[in-house]
């Protein structure tokens, strides 16, 4: 999302793999209105809320692995000295990402007023973490961590062989299964305790993996349209079924009706429902490397559509910044009575075309890249 691009030669299947992804990150979103909201965590009017949802947001949860790939694609290894590194990425991620910070602080949410906030408590709260009504703001503190390890990594695997990125992302993968390892009756794993919480996969696991997979992928994968289907596709259909199959099964086991016919449950369920949604399991893992290596073929730079998907791409994090502001409003004015599917589709199209409307204007206006990345 926030990449540098180090010549001046565009790395075109990046621009569309962008475009995708905020995409991907507003279409998730809009699916949360239909399965989460009122006075419980997981609050559904039907059953068939429930599986449209599913099947809409399992498909596209590689949203944030794609976003965090495309970003280290060219990065790492760094080709500029750490201090420079970090000059770049603080002025087109972290200036803006504070801006925001301060502005869903301040500002009330479509339906909300101004007398219902408590600003000195939202400012005081920024300090910390991000706002509850902007909970999408958690990519950018990841991201700045990964950031932050990429100068340490760079030397490593610049010196690294094939074989040991190989024999990294495999113990890589194998950490991916621990969320669902905890469903075997054991909370605590491989030296975890009440005094410990780092355990024997803490510091290979998380999303330093996509970061080793983009570089693996630039330097070892080059493959003909037919290898890539043929390893793709299998992998992103068995991602794809164990990511919604999860969900499936335990909405059906863990939600209640009450008198009124809602679907309603607690937290903890909320977070077993969502267990296969995590972007850091197997599943996710194959849909995110499967579309990532298709991405990777699309060379076509030619005609107004790329020069759009280029200018998207350009201002993705700037629109990723701002469309929870545009969703909330969207969906509330757009939707009616729509079918979910259909509800779910265009609320996601109609924010996806106002944050770059909003965007591209702002982009206009004099050190918008402080505002936009």
């Amino acid at each position: 999302m926030a990449t540098t691009i180090h010549s001046t030669k565009r790395v075109v299947f990046l621009d569309y793999l962008r475009a995708l992804a905020c995409l991907t990150v507003i279409i998730v979103h809009s699916c949360e209105f239909f399965y989460i909201g009122g006075e419980w965590p997981l609050c559904i009017k039907n059953l068939a809320d429930l599986h449209w949802a599913n099947l809409i947001d399992s498909l596209f949860r590689p949203s944030v692995p794609l976003f965090v790939m495309a970003s280290s694609y060219l990065l790492v290894p760094l080709r500029d000295d750490t201090v420079t590194f970090f000059k770049r990425r603080f002025t087109r991620v972290v200036i803006p990402f504070v801006i925001w910070l301060v502005i869903y602080a301040v500002v009330p949410q479509w339906g909300g007023s101004w007398a219902e906030m408590d600003l000195g408590a939202n400012l005081k709260g920024i300090l910390l973490n991000f706002p509850g009504i902007a909970g999408h703001l958690w990519f950018v503190y990841m991201l700045l961590g990964v950031y932050l390890l990429m100068p340490i990594i760079s030397p490593w695997i610049k010196g690294l062989s094939k074989r040991g990125e190989e024999m990294f992302i495999g113990v890589w993968f194998l950490t991916t299964f621990v969320p669902f390892l905890r469903y075997l009756g054991q909370a605590e794993l491989y030296g975890e305790a009440i005094w410990n919480e780092f355990s024997l996969f803490y510091y290979v696991s998380g999303y330093i993996g996509y970061v080793v997979i983009a570089h693996y992928i630039r330097t070892y994968v080059d493959w003909s349209w037919r290898k890539t289907l043929a390893v793709a596709l299998p992998m992103f259909l068995v991602g794809y079924v164990g990511t919604a199959g999860w969900f499936h099964w335990f909405a059906m086991h863990e939600v209640g009706v009450n008198a009124e016919g809602m679907i309603l449950s607690d937290m903890a369920a909320l977070r077993d429902v969502e267990a296969s949604w995590r972007f850091c399991t197997p599943n996710v893992a194959l849909m995110s490397v499967a579309l990532f290596i298709c991405f990777k073929k699309i060379t076509c730079d030619k005609g107004w559509f790329y020069r759009l998907i280029a200018d998207i791409s350009r201002l993705s994090y700037g629109m990723y910044l701002m469309h929870i502001f545009v969703l909330n409003f969207v969906f509330r004015t757009l939707t009616g009575e729509l079918p979910t599917p259909l509800a779910i589709v265009a609320t996601a199209a109609t924010t996806y075309a106002i944050c770059y409307l909003l965007s591209k204007i702002l982009s206009y206006i004099p050190k918008s890249k402080y505002l936009l990345g």
